[in-house]
């Protein structure tokens, strides 16, 4: 913008006094995410502030906002210092909620693809402000099936600078989340502090962020599976205005809650009916079909000797082990979607665990198999009885025919 002033050679005045100051806030955002705050934040934000963003995202998404802190001049009315929020890009639309105070304001979702938001500020007493997050759908979702895959925006294709994309897992109590990242190509980490201080994926043990950290990776760093403790795993990609790369692919399974035991000679597998309550017991068997689950109470319940469905012995560290699969079939009328976990005893000491089988787990396994069949690498396995119960008769036969001889010796004495 430009003033001129001009005077000609005859009469003069006092003339005029002019003020400016620089544009703080507001503006146009059409990213996939991005971060609003009150002028000047964290510090105390101006007087006679008039501020507004209007967010607009692609025609197929809506818009998210998320306060992340809050803190405005407090009065009944919000009449003072205020944000406003409208579900479209003018205040005549209609009105989302208007906040102040300390109370930190809910999050919104618009039913369309823009936001408006409107800060105002009057002639005196102020506050810290606010700071805010918001993201499209493009850059966010919310996954509650018992198995899915999501990746970063426009993979396999370079994801956009300046986002904070979330993916929140959640499903029903009782059950844990098992986390795959198949691929993972990121800006690379900081050289001088060897942290991931630029573009970043993190996951969190919960739902938000403020929940117990599983970890942080970037560059090509190739991430271990991940279990949650319980039904809710949040994953965040978070970028800053440079380098870009292809970004990531994950996958999770919902592990179901299996309690197992076992003694010397069978499982004993518990499976809570409410985790499962759409299943009928024939979906829950161990080996094969014919070890159906059966329904006592409220759970599903497989009693299985070791000699029954399957279940073999294998050799860890002179210890026989015995092993065989559960298998879980979901089905949604359309498709299925199988389960498999691995499970195993050690009948000597009558100690039982179980572990989820993921895509790739299985494949390995495959390829194992194959290279067995062609004459590879054999793995040591197993007799499908328990041999711990076989050394155990074996000794005590062999105490017996000790202590006969004992007798003969001192019959002869």
């Amino acid at each position: 913008m430009s003033i001129i002033f001009h005077s000609d050679r005859h009469v003069a005045h006092r003339g005029f006094s002019v003020g400016y100051r620089k544009d703080m806030c507001g503006g146009v955002l059409t990213g996939l995410s991005g971060v609003i705050s009150s002028p000047g934040y964290p510090q105390e934000y101006s007087n006679n502030a008039d501020c507004s963003w209007s967010i607009h995202v692609s025609n197929t998404s809506v818009v998210s906002l998320v306060f992340l802190d809050f803190q405005l001049e407090n009065n009944e009315g919000c009449n003072f210092d205020f944000v406003a929020l409208f579900d479209g890009p003018t205040v005549t639309h209609r009105h989302l909620g208007k906040y102040c105070g300390a109370d930190q304001p809910p999050k919104t979702v618009t039913s369309s693809n823009q936001l408006l938001v409107v800060f105002k500020s009057d002639f005196n007493i102020g506050g810290r402000g606010f700071k805010a997050y918001y993201y499209s759908g493009e850059c966010q979702q919310i996954l509650s099936g018992i198995s899915g895959n999501f990746s970063s925006p426009h993979f396999p294709k370079i994801y956009p600078n300046n986002i904070n994309c979330h993916w929140s897992i959640s499903l029903s109590p009782g059950y844990r989340i098992k986390l795959f990242f198949t691929l993972m190509d990121l800006e690379d980490r900081n050289s001088q502090t060897d942290e991931c201080d630029y573009d970043s994926v993190t996951v969190y043990d919960g739902g938000t962020q403020d929940d117990a950290l599983l970890g942080r990776w970037c560059g090509k760093d190739q991430p271990p599976s991940l279990v949650s403790k319980g039904n809710k795993l949040l994953v965040v990609l978070s970028t800053d205005r440079n380098e870009a790369h292809r970004g990531f692919t994950a996958s999770y399974l919902g592990v179901v809650p299996v309690n197992i035991s076992c003694t010397r000679s069978e499982f004993s597998i518990l499976i809570p009916q409410q985790s499962v309550p759409q299943l009928e017991r024939e979906n829950i068997y161990l080996g094969n079909p014919s070890c159906t689950a059966q329904l006592s109470t409220s759970v599903y319940k497989i009693q299985a000797q070791f000699v029954n469905c399957g279940t073999s012995g294998q050799k860890r560290r002179n210890i026989t082990v015995m092993v065989n699969k559960l298998y879980i079939v979901f089905s949604d009328g359309y498709q299925k979607n199988v389960q498999e976990y691995f499970v195993q005893c050690d009948a000597q000491r009558k100690v039982a665990s179980v572990s989820i089988i993921s895509a790739e787990e299985r494949h390995q396994e495959e390829q194992t198999q194959k290279t067995e069949e062609t004459g590879g690498p054999q793995r040591h396995n197993s007799d499908p009885h328990d041999l711990s119960d076989i050394v155990f008769i074996s000794i005590c036969v062999l105490a017996v025919i000790l202590m006969i001889i004992a007798i003969i010796w001192l019959v002869l004495l």
